[in-house]
């Protein structure tokens, strides 16, 4: 009631309150007993004298008329009482705001807290607090975007302009009641069917267990057995099957709120968060993606020969790679398989897992190593709280959802850890980035609600990798680990990076590839597996190990697909967790091979960094961007300049190797 009344007037009141009783006087007069129109004669008695008892309008034909005057007035006064309200002043969308970040605010923290419980009990009940909490929050932030609308010409300030904007990209969600609550419950029962997936095989040396995907991932890093790790890769890609029709029936619901908010489809609405068009942003993400293609294309031709070496000719087809061979269930990230690719040297790798056991560090020691090197950087600790709170190691007795993420429960203070940690070097590095996002969180504490955000989501997964960049042997003696820095073959330590950071990439690109075109209507349902091989094929340039059909689902098999978590932002951050990198080493004052450098312990990198990450979504990020970097573009040469000596060797190595493949047909 409040902000309706601001937006009548005492004066407005009057008017309206006068003109009613003028339009219900006009239709008593109207429609009562007394009151004739002048009316023509029928046309078919023309004889007679006219009298009113012989007109063409009777009873019926004088009812019409009146309606038809009715309608006349109705449209009459409609525009005088609309004329008579106020207009829309920038106090308006002000006050809008302030009550719109409040609600959802509040409404956010009530999800949290209900998503929360749900990730580590996934029970029926559970699911179905944490869809009520959901439903809630999303219909309310839809409601407050669909809002927005009503200020759109209104010259607005800066700030406030950009608020709106965020507030109208805050959620989509079908207007009907019961389109919402379906479209909660799909999506909640998907995530819960990939929390719960499990494969339990029936001969070979895990015959008798169910594997959960922890288990999965541990079997699948080390494993050499091609039979092994295709039954591995089948039994947890059935876990998408299921999900099939629920995804359909999902985009279809997903859509449909787009469309009420304006968008052509939910893939337009997510690409329209980035401060520029969703076409600008699309050609931006080709034109970072050709400028690393090249070095991808080089590192795969040098993996498909040491495979073929081990494997024989069933490791490759028509020069792709199976991906079951790559050392993780989804060929994501390659770095297991470093031993089987390795350059022959006279100086070993570093072994991070087993300096980590041979240090007696645990999971939560883990933690404190990546806590301290924000700390380093002149970061406040975490709070107590933290450590409290969160999940660091998967539950003996219950299914929990075990992908890593970082959570800000109250959007203040109440940061958490979520995840189930191994005591190896890849979770070493995962918890570097996932304390990324708490202290980026914490670091925007004090912005508006609308504010508290990363740049855009690729900033937000950036900032932890940048930081496990400079997990570098001289950063390892630093903080004990080692005792000295041994002799090191730059050729060896950049491909095991590469393994994973380049071979991410194409990956990274194909997940939003694939569902923009499923939103829009380009990849209908009954094509959603074939479509899906086909672009794992086009930008990885691998193949699965058994034929697929369209009794299969294997995105989602993914996290992400069913959780429906954009993924571009992971593409981006592999893009600019270099690009900040290399802003930091120079503040540092670095000037050694890019890849040598660690900032750990400088406070002036810290400053910049910190500088940057406080300004929260406030700016539009080529803003913030410049503020840590002196850039306004996201810049894929820092991962050229860091690899570039691993370029030149893999050049020499694929002499005479045919690069690249050929597509199925």
């Amino acid at each position: 009631m409040e902000y309706f009344a601001r937006h009548i007037s005492v004066k407005s009141i009057v008017m309206n309150i006068l003109m009613f009783f003028l339009f219900v006087t006009l239709l008593a007069t109207i429609w009562g007993p007394d009151f004739r129109l002048p009316l023509r004669p029928n046309p078919r008695v023309t004889s007679a004298p006219m009298r009113c008892c012989e007109l063409y309008n009777s009873a019926g034909g004088m009812k019409v008329r009146k309606a038809i005057l009715t309608a006349v007035l109705c449209t009459a006064f409609l525009p005088l009482t609309l004329f008579s309200q106020s207009k829309l002043t920038p106090a308006d969308a002000d006050k809008f705001v302030r009550d719109a970040e409040t609600r959802i605010d509040d409404l956010t923290v009530k999800a949290n807290r209900a998503e929360w419980v749900a990730e580590n009990f996934i029970t029926d009940d559970t699911q179905e607090i944490t869809s009520e909490a959901g439903e809630i929050a999303n219909g309310e932030a839809t409601a407050f975007a669909k809002k927005t609308i009503q200020f759109e010409k209104l010259q607005l300030p800066p700030e406030l302009s950009r608020k709106l904007l965020l507030l109208k990209l805050a959620a989509i969600a079908p207007s009907n009641p019961k389109d919402l609550a379906e479209l909660t419950r799909v999506q909640n029962s998907m995530g819960a069917d990939y929390g719960k997936g499990k494969y339990c095989p029936k001969t070979g040396k895990h015959a008798g267990e169910c594997l959960d995907i922890t288990k999965i991932e541990h079997i699948m890093e080390t494993s050499t057995d091609p039979d092994e790790l295709k039954d591995l890769w089948i039994g947890w890609h059935a876990v998408g099957a299921p999900m099939r029709d629920r995804y359909a029936r999902f985009v279809v619901l997903s859509n449909q709120g787009a469309r009420e908010m304006g968008w052509a489809d939910t893939g337009t609405y997510w690409r329209a968060g980035y401060d520029m068009t969703p076409d600008q942003f699309s050609a931006e993400l080709e034109r970072l993606w050709q400028q690393v293609r090249p070095l991808y294309v080089s590192l795969h031709t040098y993996v498909r020969n040491q495979l073929v070496k081990k494997y024989g000719p069933q490791a490759v087809q028509n020069g792709m790679i199976r991906a079951d061979l790559l050392g993780n269930p989804w060929a994501q990230e390659w770095g297991n398989i470093f031993p089987l690719v390795a350059p022959p040297t006279q100086h070993p790798q570093l072994d991070l897992t087993a300096i980590l056991k041979d240090k007696k560090v645990d999971e939560k020691g883990m933690v404190h190593y990546a806590e301290n090197f924000f700390k380093s950087l002149g970061f406040a600790p975490l709070p107590e709280t933290f450590w409290e709170r969160s999940l660091f190691l998967k539950p003996a007795d219950r299914d929990v959802i075990c992908h890593a993420s970082a959570w800000d429960i109250d959007n203040k203070d109440d940061l958490r850890l979520k995840t189930c940690l191994q005591v190896r070097a890849e979770d070493f590095v995962t918890v570097h980035h996932e304390l990324g996002h708490n202290f980026y969180q914490r670091a925007y504490k004090n912005q508006p609600p609308l504010f508290e955000n990363g740049a855009n989501d690729g900033f937000h997964e950036a900032i932890g990798d940048t930081i496990a960049l400079s997990i570098t042997p001289e950063y390892l003696k630093q903080v004990g680990l080692i005792s000295e820095v041994p002799q090191q073959d730059d050729v060896a330590l950049l491909l095991r990076q590469a393994l994973d950071k380049v071979a991410f990439l194409p990956f990274g690109l194909l997940i939003d590839q694939w569902r923009w075109k499923v939103f829009n209507g380009e990849i209908k349902p009954a094509d959603y597996e074939k479509s899906w091989v086909q672009m794992r094929e086009h930008y990885q340039g691998v193949f699965p190990p058994v034929a697929r059909t369209e009794a299969d689902f294997d995105p989602g098999a993914k996290f992400h697909v069913p959780g429906n978590v954009p993924y571009t932002r992971y593409f981006l951050a592999r893009i600019l967790q270099f690009q900040f990198y290399r802003a930091m080493c120079k503040e540092a004052g670095f000037t050694g091979p890019l890849h040598q450098c660690s900032f750990y312990n400088n406070k002036a990198a810290g400053a910049k960094l910190a500088a940057m990450l406080e300004m929260g979504q406030s700016k539009p990020w080529p803003e913030e961007l410049k503020t840590l970097t002196g850039e306004e573009k996201m810049d894929a040469t820092a991962i050229l300049d860091y690899f570039a000596p691993l370029q030149k060797w893999l050049d020499e190595q694929n002499k005479g190797q045919q690069s690249g493949w050929q597509e199925a047909k």
